[in-house]
């Protein structure tokens, strides 16, 4: 049987894509304060504002690529099963050729009624105030804001008590709830985190590789070798 590779990605690995990680040091996300665009508040106050960032967001994916950290992991399918949870709302996993893809934090290229939450719709153009679910709701980004339930945590979390091995790529593993993910791979799986700024150290079960997603799935990849 193969084994499992539980896969949890956040903006680091995207980011050598070109595409910015969450926030950066001054606490803002592309200039903007994260709550103004980012939160149910923020949408209902400036809704123009937000659909507008979103939309530049989501023009951003067609100047961007998959990276070779993106493109290592789709190439594990060839020998293990790998399930990929990602706090990123890019497609650049699915771009690689990764086919077990689960977006924690909703995705740039879907829709959703502001009605029903259910009513989700893939979606490649801009957004614009008007824009109208069936029933005449306003439409906005298939995105989780701040406040909001993350509704595939549980899929998450029963994809996480299956894996024979855990790798954690780009993730300052303080955004919650998808930082506890770690803690439900079963005892002694051996986990592995690739950031060049962890928020772990090594011990008997981590291994800590202190580099961008690129280098550090190359050396993954060896300690890979010597498991197996």
């Amino acid at each position: 049987m193969k084994k499992h590779i539980v896969v949890l990605t956040g903006a680091g690995i995207s980011a050598e894509s070109g595409i910015k990680t969450f926030r950066d040091a001054d606490g803002l996300w592309e200039g903007h304060d994260v709550m103004e665009v980012a939160s149910p508040q923020g949408f209902k106050a400036n809704p123009e504002l937000v659909l507008d960032f979103y939309n530049q967001r989501r023009r951003q994916l067609n100047d961007v690529k998959p990276n070779q950290a993106h493109k290592d992991l789709a190439d594990l399918e060839a020998d293990c099963k790998v399930s990929i949870i990602t706090q990123n709302v890019d497609d650049l996993h699915e771009r690689a050729g990764s086919s077990n893809v689960l977006h924690l934090h909703g995705e740039l290229r879907k829709i959703r009624s502001t009605e029903n939450e259910n009513d989700i719709k893939v979606w490649h153009d801009d957004i614009h105030l008007g824009d109208m679910c069936k029933k005449g709701y306003q439409l906005r980004p298939h995105i989780v804001w701040f406040g909001e339930a993350v509704p595939m945590i549980d899929n998450a979390v029963e994809i996480c008590e299956t894996a024979d091995i855990l790798l954690i790529i780009g993730t300052s593993m303080q955004v919650y709830p998808a930082a506890s993910l770690m803690h439900y791979a079963p005892e002694q799986v051996p986990v592995f985190y690739i950031d060049p700024k962890p928020a772990m150290d090594s011990n008997q079960q981590i291994t800590v590789i202190s580099e961008k997603a690129t280098d550090g799935m190359e050396q993954f990849l060896m300690h890979l070798d010597e498991l197996y």
